[in-house]
């Protein structure tokens, strides 16, 4: 090795020393100039006539076999997302995106790196709602799609192009919002399932204008051939249903391409669903199969795909009008027996917190409850969050440094998104609570409403700070496990042999933590002992239902028939003793 001397000036080498510790330290801060954003967004004239309010949202991705519509999501794999509300949009009107648009992952359009990418713009679409409150809202109607932006009918996207970004600055761009997304075909009546939507009252006095909600129904085998049988009713809440899925009363079809699911790793799963579906058909017309009829709900808000099923402030009486109305009308139509003791309930994670909550609100209009990997039941374990004693929901504070908290792992603990980066991916999608995702809509439905008439925020969306009088109301209205501590001695002869909870001790969510607390509530009971069933899965992952012979893959597509199945066994404890439960069991 040869040694080669280079002896430079002290005040050289200081130069040196400094240029290169400016490029390190600018490269690992992310810091750039601003970058100058120049992207104009003519008016739709050729899809809209009148004046536009709603959200308009930037997606930029390397990824060209997908649309960036379809590729914001919460970890690593996200594409970029960019944000900005638009009001009073008028015809002939030209749209300059917004510089300081908030962004995720990346915030500013001034972090973004340099390299070729595509491309896209959505425009989501806001109705305005006079409502019963006296406030003025606007928010995005559902289309029949169940609140999902990237595909709710009417609203508008570009065609991705493609753009190189350069010396730290974003190309010039004139994005044409060309592309209209069509009306969804309603489905149609068949033998077994039938399609029922109702105009609501209480909900359309709320809103200031018509509002429906509706059912998928599934009659029993034999309902049309024994017309004096009055039936019980199973009901399965959970995320916008488009169909009654999981019935098929055909084998897979054998022309099906086998695809592969990323959640499960599991290739060929469209299959399985099919021949699943197709399992259950000949399960339901079997004759050793409980006689009942089965619903899933459909109760779009316009703040997500389903309502949570209860009453709150930002939504209004949903719980009521579901239980006062939708379901005595199934009843009434389909002979349901018509009786708290007759209806149960059943579903998982969102579905699962649903079906606690309207037994633990209706204590006497439902006769039991099946609740799996339900959404946090309490609020001490609001996922990772405890929102009554810390003070940050984003970071776990010491006094010389803090650590994010987890949002999402998998079932041996990889942590892939943080709490804060599931929050900031829905601020970009929607402000005042409008992305129509996961932590706005429980916003939506526990707090009360701010001085716009919106859902006010648990905790700040920028900061994590969390708001004490809003986790207070949240408290004393929807925190389930507290409300059954609160209430046993008013609705315990109620609620007893109702319960029954089911969750992963792994729960991608750590909704089994809530669970935890909710089972030692439980468990302290007396004068009457709960008498029901708490469950847990090892190492199981978000959905699971109390199934310790398959994995969630399986288990979730086996609803129906799993907890038809429990709640027929153990009906007798609920019913009065001159209840018929013999007809339907033929």
């Amino acid at each position: 090795m040869i040694k080669r001397s280079c002896k430079l000036p002290a005040k050289c080498f200081l130069l040196v020393f400094l240029s290169v510790f400016c490029f390190f330290s600018c490269t690992e801060s992310g810091k750039k100039d601003a970058a100058t954003v120049n992207i104009e967004l003519p008016f739709p004239a050729e899809h809209y006539k009148e004046a536009l309010d709603g959200r308009l949202i930037l997606l930029i991705s390397e990824n060209k076999d997908t649309e960036p519509r379809f590729q914001l999501r919460d970890d690593s794999k996200t594409c970029q997302g960019f944000g900005m509300d638009i009001s009073n949009w008028k015809p002939n009107e030209s749209k300059q995106f917004d510089a300081n648009a908030f962004g995720y992952p990346m915030q500013t359009f001034s972090d973004l790196p340099l390299g070729e990418f595509y491309v896209q713009a959505v425009f989501h679409k806001y109705e305005t709602f006079n409502r019963a409150d006296g406030h003025v809202v606007k928010l995005p109607m559902d289309r029949g799609e169940g609140q999902q932006w990237n595909r709710a009918p009417g609203n508008l996207y570009s065609t991705p192009q493609k753009i190189t970004i350069k010396d730290g600055q974003f190309p010039p761009l004139n994005i044409q919002l060309d592309q209209k997304i069509p009306p969804i075909k309603a489905p149609e009546d068949t033998k077994y399932v039938k399609h029922i939507k109702i105009k609501s009252k209480l909900l359309s006095d709320f809103w200031g204008r018509d509002m429906y909600i509706g059912a998928h129904v599934l009659l029993p085998e034999g309902w049309d051939t024994h017309p004096d049988v009055k039936y019980p009713l199973a009901i399965m809440h959970g995320h916008f249903p488009k169909d009654f899925g999981g019935f098929r009363t055909t084998p897979p079809d054998p022309n099906l391409k086998p695809d592969y699911n990323e959640r499960f790793d599991v290739k060929g799963y469209n299959i399985t669903v099919q021949q699943e579906a197709y399992d259950f058909y000949k399960t339901w017309t079997s004759p050793d199969f409980p006689r009942v009829i089965a619903i899933k709900i459909q109760h779009p808000t316009p703040y997500y795909d389903d309502s949570y099923a209860v009453n709150s402030e930002a939504q209004g009486p949903y719980g009521d009008a579901i239980t006062y109305e939708l379901i005595p009308h199934i009843e009434k139509q389909f002979r349901g027996i018509g009786e708290g003791w007759s209806r149960f309930v059943y579903g998982g994670s969102t579905g699962g917190w649903e079906a606690l909550a309207v037994q633990v609100k209706y204590p006497k209009e439902y006769g039991m409850c099946f609740a799996a990997c339900p959404d946090p039941i309490d609020f001490r374990a609001y996922c990772l969050v405890n929102i009554y004693e810390d003070e940050n929901a984003y970071y776990e504070k010491g006094t010389f440094r803090k650590t994010l908290v987890a949002g999402h792992r998998d079932y041996l603990g990889n942590v892939d998104a943080t709490l804060k980066d599931m929050n900031y991916r829905e601020l970009v999608i929607g402000t005042k609570g409008r992305s129509g995702q996961q932590w706005d809509i429980w916003e939506a439905t526990y707090s009360p409403i701010d001085k716009e008439g919106y859902p006010k925020r648990i905790w700040n969306r920028l900061t994590g700070e969390i708001d004490k009088e809003v986790a207070a109301y949240w408290k004393e209205n929807y925190d389930l496990a507290y409300i059954l501590k609160r209430d046993w001695a008013t609705h315990g002869n109620n609620w007893k042999h109702k319960i029954h909870l089911y969750c992963g001790d792994m729960d991608n969510y750590y909704l089994n933590n809530a669970v935890y607390l909710a089972e030692e509530i439980l468990s302290e009971t007396t004068e009457p002992y709960y008498d029901g069933e708490v469950d847990y899965g090892d190492r199981a992952e978000h959905c699971w239902n109390g199934d310790h012979d398959n994995g969630n893959h399986i288990s979730r597509l086996r609803y129906h028939r799993m907890f038809i199945k429990k709640y027929v066994e153990k009906v007798h404890k609920v019913a009065p003793k001159n209840a018929d439960l013999k007809s339907w069991r033929y």
